[in-house]
């Protein structure tokens, strides 16, 4: 098609108007030379036209000095009719003087200065009409070719080519010649036509937003396709260059000149069919990209990717693009024979330096991209195949265009080459020509550095090695002891990239997968947390090596081949990646840990792991290998730079700062060992924890994933078995020993995995005593009988033989360890070690826990003993055999402490009342001194309780009548109390005990249970009767009951047996549904029907509750011989407080300062109550008799009156163990498989 397409003229008169003009013009141009009638019409027929004598004179008239004129006659100009172009391009477009052929034209312009003048008018008219890109200059073109049919411009060869955008031909203006004034009117008329592309709507009322009615509207048509006309050099480039050369001229010249000139032709056209398949990556591949719709890439992505996929290619093609305008100028200038093209190509690599390493380095990572986004990405791989079937593509893919470019470079220096080899001697072109291949050479070199670093050691480039990258020229000038020094620095930037890559590879496989898997492999509420404890600060790692390994490339750029240093870039990463590794190798035991164990109870975490080994980029290695890869790495650093120094020379830089940088590399490998070591102990007792295996329905909460838990020692004791006649059944026993217990296991081997029976119930350090360590030796087949828990002390010395020399070799003797169990279940322990420095060590190890536990306790107590009275209750002390103390004054014993109650006078002062056998005593708290016997009092109440029940305060007691359990509720008088509110207020009166009692109070309800009753609480609406038959709930109203727990459930028969067997002692709000049943053995979880809440049964209480106090959130169960300390909401053991004949004297009950506690809405985690509620009484300790003071007298026993205060805790309530000696963990850091402190699976599910 023609041009006409687009231009249209204004009328068949018009164009033949425009042909007779010239005509008459040519004919005529005597008889009017000096008319200026004809003059002055011309002027104004085009009133538009800016001559260079006019523009001169009404600059200064009408416009500023800083005002173009271009800006004053924009309103004049239409760029849809030719004639204004015409008349902008003639004023507009650049001249000056253009070879071609070896001749000079002044005042000349190209075909390029043509498109790109009328480009600069009308690009904004084609943005704003139709939304053509301002780089798309084929409308200019057209125009431009427009105006060179009606002859506004001629070549000046008069060759009749088609004008192209480029500059192989020169132009001028007919009336543009260097002369007198009067040569203007070369030209009668200037061009006309319509460039309807750049028309406008005729109405007035038509605007941008809202085009008119008409449909022909331009604003509502799209803008029509681009039709570039033919160009018939594309047939020419195919020719030789001996079928452009007269043939009298070729014979002239010799056959090195004519070879020398094919090769520069086909340069020439393989320059141009570089830059037509950098135009088709454009057109084919990034502006469809962009402009698709379905977008193919995600909209928000699609810039990332063109970046990260074509990154400067267009660059490149401006580059080339220049280089063939260049050569085009030389051929123009010098045709048919080019005498020089060297300093064109040496000028061209300067320019290339610049451009092409950074697209041929970035090649690797675009292919990446590409490859990754099209296995995820259908609609991507649709599209590339479509662009390949594209004709302008000649069935080439994407990858073949984006290696274009690096192919091209590489084809330069051949080419060259074979034109300097055809140059002949003297030829000024031939120096060129070596420098430009020298040049181009080395730009190669630099694009294949560029490569490597960009691979991040994959494909072939990643595989470099240093002499690759340099040439033997170079390698053979320096000292063997350099090169091998550059070798080393090569390796440790290789490895490092290396690294590098393989912490991005952590995100890529393993962390984000794990986060966007849907469904996810690992629940949502523990992902974040594994993810940290697994992965924990590698980003941060990564940040700092990452930033190193920018500043080694940049120095590889710079300096390579021949390094100088690099000393001082690892030296700063070393001082910044310090902290980052302090944090993250002491993390690695755990992150291990939580691994395997994630793989032990995760089926499908276990197959994405095999799943991610297998990928390429994992070469093999499984999750663990990388989160491993930080810790070597550094070994690695302190290796290569020794290796380093060894070959630097003496006066160089390194030699006084690599030594400085080994330093601090050892020192933070120092630095995080004792972390290291901490987290190997946190893993191994967390290891133990999900490895040890109770007794069916034994199960004790040890605490040992506490994050301050640690385990002291570990090894193999025998233990002798119970007939004491199996001469080969000993039992071989792992002793595993924490900070809070002792526990005794029997490993047996299942399928690779090892579990720990444990053997006898775990010993709290608090109540491990130890008894004997020194007894001799005894031989495994000996007839010795086992010491059980009824032995006494020293049972086994008899039977025990000294051992000889002999003997102490015998790998058949082993060594007794005696312990002891102050518990309800324990009694002695007898052991055996292998050796007497087994045994010794034991020893050693066992004290060394035990004391440390009792300075965690006295740390992190939960309640400590404030002394009430410590002398001022006495009972005598009867010997065995004797009948009466030994000495006796009157009223001195006050007899056995049953009770106390604090309480305040009217005035505000502190008082207590102690009741003992003999009477009741009363004294200001904390003062012994001041106790008084001020009641004598004897009462067959067994018990009695006080407490409000539907807004009534009530106080019932009960008495023994036969079998039967017979209550009373009474209820206060009010009226009757306040007459005496005035008196002072006594423990007598608080119970009415005075004469007055019977107006004081009046019997509310009678009743009786027919079994032995021991305690009675008050609920919210009813009461808990504690009796033999269990937990009996009772309503006052109605006197219904129910019994809890619940027996019918044949599951639970065994549990009904065991509750049958022992008294209930208490029952305590554990949360909001749930209550803690506490008997005098154990404790039981129920829920609100009084059902089994819990799957760990029972928690077996250390002794014999003889009395349960409650102090929200703890339950404290007296024992005899010490106080038994637990949360309620998760049953663990939390302290215990030894003494001797432990008696708790008052519980809390029968106060009103004291409210009723109840959970909270997140449990038992506000802070508890620091007034104290519980009272106790224990025998004082008596003092050991000296060595040789005869027999110790009997004498009376002290009796010390306490109440138990509670302390604010160093550490979260649960928590007794010293405080962690790292300071490498969070509290996050607890394995999986925490126990859950709220109900968990109910017996009935």
């Amino acid at each position: 098609m023609s041009s006409q397409s687009y231009l249209q003229a204004q009328s068949s008169n018009a164009v033949s108007r425009t042909n007779s003009a010239n005509t008459q013009g040519q004919s005529s141009r005597g008889s009017w030379h000096d008319n200026e009638v004809v003059r002055q019409l011309q002027d104004v027929k085009r009133p538009l036209e800016l001559h260079e004598d006019y523009a001169g004179e009404e600059e200064d008239f009408f416009y500023d000095d800083d005002d173009p004129s271009e800006e004053g006659d924009d309103r004049f100009f239409n760029p849809s009719l030719l004639s204004h172009i015409a008349v902008r391009l003639r004023d507009k477009v650049p001249r000056g003087t253009h070879v071609k052929g070896s001749i000079p034209y002044p005042r000349a312009f190209t075909g390029k200065d043509i498109v790109s003048t009328i480009q600069s008018q009308i690009q904004r008219e084609l943005l704003v009409t139709h939304g053509i890109s301002t780089n798309d200059r084929r409308a200019s073109l057209q125009v431009a070719r427009s105006l060179q049919s009606q002859l506004f411009f001629y070549e000046v060869e008069w060759g009749g080519r088609v004008l192209q955008d480029g500059v192989e031909d020169v132009y001028m203006f007919l009336d543009d010649q260097e002369g007198g004034s009067d040569a203007r009117i070369e030209r009668e008329e200037l061009p006309t036509a319509v460039v309807t592309l750049l028309t406008r709507c005729y109405s007035p009322s038509c605007d941008d937003e809202t085009p008119c009615y008409s449909y022909a509207c331009p604003r509502r048509r799209e803008a029509p396709p681009m039709i570039t006309l033919p160009d018939k050099e594309d047939e020419e480039e195919k020719d030789d260059w001996t079928t452009t050369v007269p043939p009298d001229l070729l014979r002239t010249l010799p056959d090195s000149e004519i070879n020398r000139q094919n090769i520069i032709h086909k340069i020439i056209s393989k320059e141009k069919q570089y830059l037509r398949d950098l135009d088709t990556v454009e057109s084919l591949f990034i502006r469809p990209l962009r402009s698709a719709n379905p977008p193919v890439i995600r909209p928000s992505e699609i810039d990332d990717f063109i970046e990260e996929v074509f990154g400067n290619i267009l660059d490149l093609r401006e580059c080339n693009r220049r280089l063939l305008e260049v050569m085009y100028v030389r051929q123009r200038e010098q045709a048919p024979i080019i005498q020089g093209i060297g300093d064109i190509f040496l000028d061209a690599a300067t320019e290339f330096r610049l451009a092409y390493p950074i697209y041929v380095g970035h090649l690797p990572i675009a292919e990446k991209r590409v490859k990754d986004e099209s296995e995820k990405n259908a609609e991507l791989r649709r599209f590339i195949d479509q662009c390949a079937r594209h004709p302008d593509a000649h069935r080439l893919d994407l990858k073949h265009f984006l290696n274009r470019p690096s192919e091209h470079l590489q084809k330069y220096p051949v080419l060259l080459e074979a034109i300097c080899n055809e140059t002949t001697e003297g030829n000024p072109d031939a120096d060129f020509l070596r420098e430009a291949i020298e040049a181009i050479k080395k730009l190669q070199t630099v694009a294949q550095l560029w490569t490597f670093q960009s691979s991040m050691g994959k494909g072939p480039a990643g595989k470099l090695e240093w002499h690759q990258l340099v040439s033997e020229e170079i390698r053979k000038g320096l000292p063997k002891k350099e090169a091998k020094r550059q070798s080393i620095i090569f390796e440790l930037i290789k490895g490092e990239m290396d690294y590098v890559r393989d912490l991005e590879n952590i995100e890529v496989m393993y962390v984000a997968p794990l986060r966007e898997m849907d469904p996810p492999i690992i629940p949502r509420d523990r992902l974040p947390q594994f993810i940290q404890d697994v992965f924990h600060n590698f980003a941060e790692l990564h940040a700092h090596h990452r930033k190193m390994l920018n500043t080694f490339h940049e120095i590889q750029r710079e300096e390579h081949p021949v390094i100088r240093s690099v000393t001082a870039a690892v030296y700063d990463a070393v001082l910044n990646f310090r902290e980052a590794y302090m944090e993250y190798i002491p993390n690695y035991p755990i992150a291990a840990y939580r691994i395997d164990d994630e793989m032990a109870t995760n089926a499908a975490f276990k197959e994405f792991v095999e799943k991610c080994t297998r990928h390429p980029d994992a070469h093999r290695l499984d999750m663990k290998n990388f989160i491993n890869r930080p810790i070597p790495r550094l070994l690695r650093y302190e290796l290569l730079l020794k290796n380093i120094l060894d070959e630097t020379p003496e006066g160089h830089e390194d030699r006084d700062t690599i030594p400085q940088v080994l330093e601090v590399i050892k020192a933070l490998g120092k630095e995080t060992e004792p972390g290291v070591v901490s987290a190997k102990q946190k893993v191994e007792v967390w290891r133990y924890n999900s490895q040890l295996v109770f007794k069916s329905g034994e199960t004790i909460d040890m605490d040992l994933l506490n994050e301050n838990r640690s385990l002291i020692h570990t090894g193999k004791l025998l233990r002798q078995p119970d007939t004491g006649f199996e001469w080969n059944g000993w039992t071989e026993l792992f002793v595993l020993l924490f900070d809070n217990y002792l526990v005794m296991t029997k490993p047996k081997e299942k399928d690779g995995v090892t579990k720990y029976h444990v053997y006898r119930r775990p010993i709290p350090l608090d109540l491990l005593t130890l008894a004997n360590f020194t007894d001799p030796p005894t031989q495994r087949s000996n007839n010795i009988f086992r010491v059980g828990r009824s032995d006494r002390h020293g049972g086994e010395q008899n039977s025990a033989v000294n051992a000889s020399p002999e003997q102490a070799s015998d790998p058949r003797m082993v060594y007794p360890c005696t312990v002891h169990h102050n518990g309800r279940l324990g009694g002695l322990y007898t052991v055996y070690a292998e050796s007497p420095q087994a045994r010794n060590e034991w020893k050693q190890k066992l004290d060394e826990a035990i004391g440390l536990r009792k300075v965690v306790q006295e740390s992190n107590k939960v309640f400590e003993i404030e002394t009430l009275s410590a002398d001022t209750f006495i009972v005598p002390s009867v010997a065995p055999g004797t009948g009466a103390p030994s000495w006796s004054t009157e009223n001195a014993f006050t007899g056995k402490v049953t009770c106390s109650v604090p309480f305040t006078t009217a005035d505000g002062r502190g008082l207590v009342a102690v009741g003992c056998a003999e009477g009741v005593w009363i004294g200001f708290r904390h003062d012994s001194r001041s106790m008084r016997r001020v009641l004598h009092l004897k009462m067959d109440v067994h018990f009695f309780s006080v407490g409000s029940l539907n807004g009534r305060t009530l106080v019932i007691y009960m008495k023994k009548k036969g079998l039967d359990s017979v209550f009373r509720v009474l209820e206060p008088v009010v009226g009757k109390i306040n007459e005496r509110a005035k008196a002072p207020q006594t423990f007598g009166s608080r119970l009415g005990l005075r004469s007055q009692r019977s107006e004081w109070f009046r019997v509310y309800r009678d009743f009786f249970l027919p079994s032995e009753a021991f305690d009675l609480i008050f609920l919210k609406a009813k009461i808990v009767i504690l009796c033999t038959k269990g937990f009996e709930i009772m309503d006052l109203t109605d006197f219904k009951s129910v019994t809890i727990p619940q027996r019918e459930d044949p599951r639970l028969e065994k549990l009904a047996k065991r509750c049958e067997s022992c008294r209930p002692m208490g029952m305590f709000r554990s949360s909001k549904d749930e209550f803690l049943l506490c008997y005098d053995e154990f404790g039981l979880y129920v829920d609100r029907h009084g059902d089994p809440s819990r799957s760990i049964g029972t928690i077996e209480w250390e002794g014999t509750a003889e009395h349960v106090a409650w102090h929200p959130p703890y339950v404290l169960l007296f024992d005899s011989r010490f106080i038994e300390i637990r949360h309620v909401e998760t049953g663990r053991l939390v302290q215990i407080i030894p003494g001797n004949d432990i008696r708790c004297i008052w519980d809390g009950r029968g106060t009103t300062s004291v409210g009723a506690a109840t959970p909270g809405p997140e449990g038992w985690n506000e802070t508890m109550s620091q007034e104290p509620r519980v009272h106790g009484v224990m025998n004082a300790t008596e003092p050991s008799p000296q060595p040789g003071s005869g027999p110790r007298p009997n004498r009376p026993i002290a009796q010390h009156v306490f109440e138990l205060i509670p302390t604010i805790p160093l550490y979260l309530p649960g928590s007794l163990s010293s405080p962690s000696q790292s300071t490498y963990f969070a509290q996050s850091n607890s394995p999986p498989h925490s126990p859950r402190l709220n109900p968990s699976l109910s017996w009935r599910s």
